[in-house]
């Protein structure tokens, strides 16, 4: 029998079961401790939350960072459930924008986990907030090295082509942060990621543009980009872009992109063939936005690199177009457009093309510009256009340019100060143009340049001086600024180049005797005699500049070497103090005068010139073409025409006139007069007696007997060879620095004179009547004389002058040649 049926009861639970469990919090720090959880779906939805709460502000980053979310989500984004995975990386990828955030994942060594999911067979949001994380982070450099390290590159290459706009903007993004460092630059063409790039441009996002070209502009400075850039007809790709004028707010980083392929001459080549360089300067003459026509400027300066291209663009009157641009009031315009001039003017045509156009005075006028970028640029166009060309520095003096230019000497950064300087030191060329610029103070400008410890700076610097201390009056300005100290000290600078210049701007300098004389009180001669015996800093100029200062200073250059040939001409003022080492410093006639007398050999000092006439005697007297014809009538007309006691008194009378005189007046015991050499009455007698006696001869032996003879007699007459030893010489001169209380001597004064006291007065006398001969120093108190003479008339021609030396103290006037044993004894005794 069928018993009734009877409903089953439901088992119970396990005891150890959790009933599931609905949580809704409102405290991220709950939400955080959830990350820790084991559950998947719990962990989903922390994510999830902990996103959605990054994405309301920067401050809820921070506040998540405090509460220690980001250690657990950077492990989470490895985990293996996708749905965990992919919502720690959208929390994560929000989070990485946060300054604090960033640094701290640094530390995670999380790179290497977010490059594995940029992987094809990832999420597509897993590569949006991966890339986004990168983004932000690959602004850092440590973290860029390690995406590099990481072979973060060739995904982010391969995600440029993914269907979704926020992936490919992104990994554009960081792809760009990348190449801002060359090796990253260098990979991107070997990765074969430039025709991904490429595609881009023609994305219908402007950021995703903007990135792209961006990133070809950095990319495209790598050469070997550049040919992979062409072959990709990467070209026709931007002058497409260029052409279209939805885009034309991002014309100007196109234009940045063809300025930097246009250093190669294959890109100018397919830029000409494909119509690209009249679309270029379309740009250029087209109004438009100020940051196109700048950079389409840029371009044209790219191009106008090679001497080729210039003629190219030359002959599309591209000068025109430039000039035409100055009227923009646009400082970067300016800038670019005077960088253009600056290397178009290396074509000699446009150099006179932006002269006929009246270009030269904007560019001057730009010099006044508040920007110092203008103000360089503006300089180092003047200093193309007027390298090489006359006219056009004539044109910036039309301009007013030269108060300009000082100025920029003064108040503008190094580089605008070189192109400055350029400036000046071209138009210093011409003399009339040079005197306009020193009236501006441009002297007093290059003091403080002539310190700087830029090397651009000093060596503009003394190129300008060189070339504004041509003639006297530029280097009267240099001496009475105090520009001789720091010019001076520049050539001890260790630094080959600057060196070399300071030498030049000293030789220049060095052409008269006030300005040599100053740089000799102030070492010059001792450290160019260094600089020539050393192999490393010996240069072209320093020999030149030791000998034009040595001619610049006959006493001086006697002492070192020993030797004055028949072109150096002694003046007044020259004096002989003995033999000098190389390297040690020759004293001057004032330093000697304030020593006190002491045993050493006297020095000798010559002066013929009365102080009364050195004054009155005007600059145009010592500028005539022949030195000797004044010299002459000077002497003929003087009252002292013999070395009698009589002439010597009246010469201390006239000292005494003049020093009552000065007493006299009220001042002069206030002012303190400067020391000169006292003037010597006896050598201007013989001055006058050597031109009546010597000139009127017809021949040149004649001429030199003579003379020997007037200087034999002067100084004690004939010494018999024998008798040598007896002839007084020293105790006379003993006397005379006893009289005189002095350690000069003048040479008029000397009565028995030996052979290098009688050299000496030969030698000045000859250069005074205008007769040629040399003096040699010889060892042990002796000297000579040598003149060249040429024989009769053989054969139709005469034949090479012989060269003798002139006896003044055994057979006075005995010429004796060279060489033979008669003048090896007179040299030798």
């Amino acid at each position: 029998m069928m018993g009734k049926k009877v409903k089953k009861e439901a088992e119970p639970p396990p005891k150890d079961a959790f009933d599931p469990l609905s949580i809704e919090s409102k405290k991220a720090a709950t939400v955080v401790l959830m990350l820790d959880s084991p559950e998947e779906e719990v962990l989903a939805k922390a994510c999830e939350a902990i996103h959605r709460f990054a994405e309301k502000g920067d401050e809820n980053r921070s506040s998540l960072l405090a509460l220690g979310a980001v250690e657990p989500l950077a492990r989470l984004i490895s985990h293996e459930d996708r749905t965990v995975r992919r919502n720690a990386f959208m929390a994560v990828g929000v989070m990485s924008s946060n300054n604090d955030v960033k640094r701290h994942l640094k530390k995670l060594n999380i790179m290497p986990s977010i490059i594995s999911k940029l992987s094809p067979e990832e999420d597509v949001v897993v590569h949006e907030f991966a890339t986004l994380c990168l983004a932000s982070l690959s602004v850092d450099f440590t973290c860029k090295v390690q995406i590099f390290e990481h072979n973060g590159l060739e995904p982010l290459l391969r995600l440029l082509s993914s269907t979704d706009p926020d992936v490919k903007k992104n990994s554009v993004e960081c792809i760009f942060n990348l190449v801002q460092d060359l090796p990253s630059r260098v990979t991107v063409h070997k990765l074969n990621g430039l025709p991904p790039l490429l595609d881009l441009l023609r994305s219908e996002f402007p950021i995703i543009q903007q990135l792209t070209l961006h990133t070809l502009e950095s990319i495209t400075t790598d050469a070997e980009t550049r040919t992979v850039f062409r072959e990709e007809q990467g070209f026709i790709k931007l002058l497409e872009f260029l052409t279209t004028k939805e885009f034309s707010d991002l014309h100007a980083d196109a234009l940045r992109v063809i300025s930097n392929c246009l250093e190669d001459t294959e890109s100018m080549k397919l830029l000409q063939g494909t119509g690209g360089l009249e679309k270029l300067l379309q740009f250029v003459i087209t109004p438009t936005t100020p940051e196109v026509q700048s950079n389409a400027v840029k371009a044209i300066v790219r191009v106008a690199q090679s001497s080729e291209n210039r003629k190219i663009l030359h002959e599309q009157d591209v000068e025109k177009a430039l000039i035409d641009l100055l009227a923009s009031e646009n400082n970067d315009v300016h800038s670019a457009v005077c960088q253009a001039v600056a290397v178009m003017s290396k074509n000699l045509g446009s150099k006179d093309t932006f002269r006929h156009l009246n270009g030269i005075r904007p560019i001057v006028q730009l010099l006044n510009s508040v920007g110092n970028e203008v103000k360089e640029a503006a300089a180092q166009a003047l200093s193309s256009l007027t390298n090489g060309n006359q006219l056009n520095a004539h044109a910036i003096s039309e301009a007013d340019g030269e108060k300009l230019l000082v100025q920029l000497l003064q108040d503008s950064c190094s580089r605008a100060f070189v192109h400055a300087a350029a400036v000046l030191t071209n138009m210093a060329s011409q003399e009339a143009l040079r005197s306009s610029i020193l009236t501006h103070r441009a002297i007093q400008a290059l003091l403080k340049p002539l310190q700087s410890t830029d090397k651009h700076t000093l060596i503009s610097a003394t190129q300008a001086v060189a070339a504004l201390t041509c003639d006297a009056e530029g280097r009267a300005e240099l001496r009475d600024a105090g520009g001789l100290p720091p010019l001076v000290n520049l050539l001890k600078s260790n630094d080959i180049e600057i060196c070399r210049n300071a030498c030049w701007a000293v030789s220049v300098c060095a052409n008269d005797e006030p300005t040599a004389t100053e740089m000799c009180k102030l070492g010059a001669l001792e450290i160019l005699q260094d600089i020539n015996c050393s192999l490393n800093r010996r240069n072209k100029f320093s020999e030149v500049t030791l000998q034009r200062l040595l001619d610049s200073n006959l006493s001086i250059k006697y002492s070192l070497t020993g030797h004055l040939s028949h072109t150096d001409i002694t003046s007044d003022g020259f004096y002989d103090p003995g033999q000098a080492k190389v390297g040690h410093r020759v004293h001057t006639l004032e330093d000697i005068a304030k020593q006190v007398i002491n045993q050493r050999r006297a020095v000798i000092a010559v002066n013929g010139k009365p102080q009364d006439q050195v004054t009155a005697e005007s600059a145009e007297d010592r500028q005539q073409d022949s030195p000797t014809e004044p010299r002459i009538s000077s002497v003929l007309n003087s009252k002292g025409s013999s070395r009698t006691s009589k002439t010597k008194g009246r010469g201390r009378q006239e000292d005494e006139k003049q020093r009552d005189e000065d007493e006299s007046k009220p001042e002069a015991a206030a002012v303190e007069k400067p020391w000169t050499l006292p003037y010597d009455a006896a050598f201007h007698s013989l001055i006058a007696e050597a031109a009546k006696m010597v000139l009127p001869k017809n021949e040149e032996a004649q001429m030199y007997t003579a003379l020997a003879k007037l200087v034999c007699d002067a100084m004690g007459g004939p010494v018999d060879l024998e008798k040598l030893h007896d002839f007084p010489w020293e105790l006379h001169v003993s006397e005379l620095k006893f009289e005189l209380q002095s350690n000069i001597i003048p040479i008029g004064m000397i009565k028995k004179g030996t052979y290098y006291h009688r050299a000496l007065l030969f030698k000045a006398l000859a250069d005074r009547i205008g007769v040629n001969c040399s003096l040699v120093r010889g060892d042990y108190n002796h000297a000579w004389n040598e003149v060249l003479l040429s024989s009769p008339r053989k054969s139709g021609f005469y034949p090479q002058p012989q060269c003798y030396i002139v006896d003044l103290m055994h057979k006075p006037g005995n010429l004796m040649k060279c060489g033979t044993p008669a003048a090896i004894q007179y040299q030798t005794i």
